[in-house]
């Protein structure tokens, strides 16, 4: 099939190689000229594991373009995607969906015969009536159906989760759309990826109600893991215990520094909005949101109280800063509100990320970006693992010690055990395990 993507971002351009890999003819429009010129380059602005081969390799059988040129790409098109930004709304946490919209207007300008207009983009209830009114008053001849196919990638598995799909979630209130969309997914039939056909509006709501879920488990399990250490529990375990109840699963039940990147905070939060509006409060998710955003914050005073009374001129050492790994997404990281507490304290905060440096200049001011852990673990007082790269799950406890003012490592993702920190003779600080005097009384106890 002709399809156009238009928008090359994070979703737009994941959605539009693949789809070129599935054999489909695909352009990729974005109104950024450089960042076009830099993917006919070959240059890919986003870190994601395997995506640059995929995009050579597709743009090299021509099966892929990339273009700045909406009208040429939309008149071409049978199907044409909406894959820009629906960031949070300044002022009110609202979606804005001005580029969405601006978006229906200059496909409308463009369309010719039949077409299917897909809305990719994370769009509240209702978005998919907004553009079809869109295009109809701007081109009252136009004959089109506007679709939902909310996206479902996780940042760092995205062509996975696009080729090997739970499921495809599609909304239509024009039954022609569905022979359409049932070609585009067509490829995927081998996998026997069920194709889910609903009504629009409910396509749009399966998508945020699906984040607002995982929000609630991962914010869920680090409740658990303050009760945890207050009692003397072990929240792996806990979790584990939990998670083998199929009703339950194991999935989103580790526990951290709470959630981040460019979906949940923004969707639970337009959740909310969109629920307040409509005079059906939802209690859960507001709770949901209010603690993920102060727990951020407390993951920075958990940092000073394993240092000390006084962090005041304390050298502290992050190993991560990305919301999570294989990613160089900085968005609402849980490390940008450590590392503002920190330096709140007075603390001077190094850090390195495997690929989030560049990224995360944008998000920090005052941190000193090294090389690699052992760099900025010279003189540190504390070292604290926040993003749990493959990268850190094996550093070199004899070496780390030899360089630091302090062995301590406050694990925030609980990589490490224990018992193998403390036989390098470091102090060891973690999440939702029982604390140090807890553990030594069960121990003997035990005894």
């Amino acid at each position: 099939m002709r399809i156009a993507v238009i928008g090359s971002g994070y979703v737009g351009l994941v959605s539009g190689a693949c789809l070129a890999d599935f054999g489909h003819e695909v352009i990729c429009v974005d109104s950024n000229a450089d960042k076009i010129a830099a993917l006919n380059a070959g240059q890919i602005p986003i870190f994601e594991p395997g995506l640059e081969q995929i995009v050579s390799t597709n743009a090299r059988a021509n099966r892929l373009v990339f273009t700045t040129g909406l009208a040429e790409a939309v008149s071409w098109a049978e199907a044409v995607f909406i894959a820009v930004g629906t960031p949070s709304r300044r002022g009110d946490g609202h979606a804005d969906l001005s580029y969405v919209y601006d978006v229906a207007r200059s496909i409308a300008a463009s369309l010719k015969g039949f077409t299917v207009v897909i809305t990719k983009s994370t769009v509240p209830v209702g978005t998919g009536d907004e553009v079809e009114r869109i295009i109809r008053e701007t081109n009252p001849a136009a004959d089109v159906a506007v679709v939902s196919n909310p996206e479902f990638l996780r940042e760092g598995a995205a062509i996975e989760d696009f080729k090997r799909p739970d499921r495809i979630v599609i909304g239509i209130d024009d039954e022609r759309a569905r022979a359409v969309m049932t070609e585009v997914y067509r490829p995927l039939y081998l996998n026997k990826a069920p194709l889910l056909f609903t009504a629009r509006r409910t396509s749009e709501l399966i998508k945020y109600a699906a984040n607002a879920f995982l929000a609630m488990k991962i914010t869920f399990i680090n409740e658990i893991a303050d009760l945890c250490e207050a009692v003397g529990s072990d929240v792996q375990e806990v979790a584990h215990g939990i998670g083998l109840d199929n009703r339950i699963g194991s999935k989103f039940l580790h526990a951290g520094p709470g959630y981040g990147g460019s979906c949940f905070p923004k969707d639970t939060l337009a959740l909310v909005k969109t629920a307040q509006d409509n005079g059906t409060p939802l209690r859960l998710i507001e709770t949901t949101v209010a603690i993920n955003d102060q727990r951020k914050r407390a993951m920075a005073r958990k940092v000073a109280r394993a240092i000390g009374p006084d962090i005041h001129g304390k050298t502290i050492a992050l190993l991560g800063l990305t919301f999570k790994p294989n990613t160089d997404d900085m968005r609402d990281s849980p490390s940008i509100a450590i590392v503002q507490g920190l330096q709140d304290g007075g603390a001077n905060v190094r850090a390195f990320d495997p690929e989030g440096m560049e990224a995360a200049k944008a998000y920090l001011s005052g941190v000193t970006l090294g090389k690699d852990p052992y760099a900025i673990a010279e003189g540190a007082d504390a070292l604290v693992l926040v993003t749990e790269w493959d990268a850190f799950r094996a550093l070199d406890f004899a070496r780390l010690k030899s360089v630091m003012n302090d062995p301590l490592l406050v694990d925030l993702r609980n990589v490490y055990r224990r018992d193998l920190i403390a036989r390098h003779g470091f102090r060891y600080v973690s999440i939702g395990r029982p604390k140090q005097d807890i553990a030594v009384a069960l121990s003997s106890a035990a005894e």
